[in-house]
């Protein structure tokens, strides 16, 4: 109650209760927007910058952060060797598990309810999408610069769903705004994926067959083929990681601390000058 002197005061000292509901009134506030597409969770597969049903094929200087496999089967052709920045595994158990979470991560990105119906052929170039289920009936391309915009949402996240297939164009580029991680991004691809040379690419490619990169291409990302080969072509790739927490929540959480120990010492009846 107000004084006659004009101090505010306290009947009651403020609680960790109302600090709770604070903090989660302030936290509410900053709470990335509900989206209905979740995040496809890679498994086994996750270690993976390149991952083969077939075999994987390498001409040029190829560089890839991460590791390599195949599996079932066991062909790795390389003029020059592969750089690889990670392990190889070839038709071991651990290529194997690698496909088999493959597998379930490809149909649970098939799966997940579209929020944009883009009709049976569908060039998202020179376009900005926010994150969403993408879905192509048939094929998807890029020609010229696709833009995601993340809105600012650490959590944000992309699936293309392609029927078919999925080419990028000469050049092409997938860059983000407002934030983003290649780690949240993922490309279903009915049949196989084709990169042409010297396009910039994000994300991580889920392919049923095959994925071919040609010249110069660079994935942000991951190239993963369920039943076919990965063709290379003095190519770099490599397995993004996640965004960190965003510092902006960090400094909240921070600021909570502090006005929770303020309270814990602050004495009964203490006065709060206007």
């Amino acid at each position: 109650m107000v004084g006659g002197t004009g101090e505010l005061h306290s009947d009651q000292p403020m609680n960790i209760k109302h600090v709770s509901l604070l903090a989660a009134v302030a936290l509410a506030g900053l709470a990335s927007p509900v989206v209905a597409q979740t995040m496809v969770a890679l498994g086994a597969a996750g270690s993976f910058g390149v991952l083969a049903g077939t075999s994987i094929t390498n001409s040029g200087v190829t560089v890839v952060n991460g590791d390599l496999g195949v599996s079932p089967g066991a062909t790795v052709t390389e003029t020059p060797a592969i750089t690889v920045n990670g392990i190889r595994h070839v038709n071991d158990s651990i290529a194997s598990d690698a496909q088999a979470a493959l597998t379930a991560a490809y149909n649970n990105a098939a799966g997940q309810t579209p929020t944009v119906s883009l009709g049976a052929a569908f060039d998202l170039g020179s376009s900005t999408r926010t994150a969403g289920v993408y879905n192509s009936t048939g094929s998807l391309a890029i020609t010229g610069i696709l833009t995601l915009d993340a809105q600012s949402n650490p959590n944000a996240v992309w699936i293309f769903q392609a029927g078919s297939t999925l080419t990028t164009a000469n050049s092409s580029q997938v860059q983000f705004i407002n934030g983003g991680s290649a780690a949240n991004v993922f490309w279903q691809v009915g049949s196989s994926a084709t990169f042409n040379d010297t396009s910039q690419f994000v994300g991580n490619v889920l392919a049923l067959t095959s994925i071919t990169l040609n010249n110069g291409a660079i994935v942000d990302g991951r190239l993963l083929a369920r039943n076919g080969a990965v063709i290379l072509t003095s190519n770099t790739v490599s397995v993004p990681t996640a965004i960190p927490e965003s510092s902006t929540y960090a400094l909240v959480a921070g600021l909570l601390t502090l006005g929770l120990v303020a309270v814990r010492r602050r004495s009964p009846g203490a006065a709060v000058r206007a």
